[in-house]
């Protein structure tokens, strides 16, 4: 396809794609992440849970290059140093991020939103007068099928409802082909029927991607995690399926067990 392509691949020959290893951040003394380590492997769908302040945000920024860790090691796959690369060329090498309030561009029609994103090295209106290609414009269709857009491509992104906006937010970051997708509590201000079909979602992403979200709901995660991990204090408290999290003492008392 000629879609852009990462500068590298990542080498899980031994099905691992992300390698953390006692990750430390710091902000004027408050330690947001403490000796963290994580293990994700290559096509699955991860759940991080945990209160606030638990590390999830900033797990993810470390991740994605935003913020640059105090002590550790983070890998895509065995070869790549993530801490080795800035956030624009952590995105290129095919990790991809969705934040939870959607970011589209409202003023334009979903299928224009899609073309930004194949190109958000460009301008607005360079890429908007550019020629897509053939190929570009059955990635575009395939993706538009894959969030259930296809009747609403001619539509103004602005009156979409919020979850659909949520899922044209995620066919941008399809267009760009990643590899791992970093999804921030996508079902936050969803209707019941937006939840199920966000769950069957991202779901169908897994396997030819690893996908990993941060979520509060808590039967939204059990709907489609095999595996949470439950972060407290900057690490990992527990993990395992969501009925083993649920009944970890640990999780119970420090998480599960508090009224939310």
């Amino acid at each position: 396809m000629s879609y852009k392509a990462v500068s590298a691949r990542p080498d899980v020959s031994h099905n691992v794609i992300l390698y953390i290893e006692n990750l430390s951040v710091s902000f004027d003394g408050f330690k947001a992440l403490n000796n963290l380590s994580l293990y994700v492997n290559d096509g699955e769908l991860r759940c991080l849970i945990g209160a606030n302040g638990a590390g999830k945000t900033t797990l993810m920024d470390v991740i994605t290059g935003k913020t640059r860790c105090d002590s550790g090691q983070v890998w895509f796959g065995q070869t790549i140093d993530l801490l080795k690369h800035d956030e624009a060329a952590i995105a290129r090498l095919g990790i991809g991020r969705k934040f939870q309030k959607p970011t589209v561009f409202e003023a334009l029609t979903v299928y224009e939103n899609l073309e930004l994103s194949l190109a958000s090295h460009k301008g607005v209106w360079s890429t908007l007068m550019a020629n897509v290609s053939a190929a570009q414009k059955d990635q575009m269709d395939q993706v538009l099928e894959t969030i259930g857009l296809v009747s609403e491509r001619h539509r103004k992104a602005g009156v979409l409802s919020h979850g659909q906006k949520q899922w044209l937010e995620i066919g941008m970051l399809l267009t760009a082909n990643p590899r791992v997708m970093l999804i921030d509590e996508p079902v936050a201000g969803m209707t019941a029927q937006e939840t199920e079909r966000t769950a069957e979602l991202l779901k169908s992403l897994a396997g030819e991607r690893t996908v990993i979200v941060v979520e509060h709901d808590m039967e939204f995660v059990r709907s489609i995690a095999r595996t949470v991990t439950v972060l407290h204090q900057g690490a990992v408290l527990a993990e395992g399926t969501m009925d083993q999290v649920q009944n970890n003492r640990d999780v119970i008392e420090v998480y599960l067990g508090e009224s939310s």
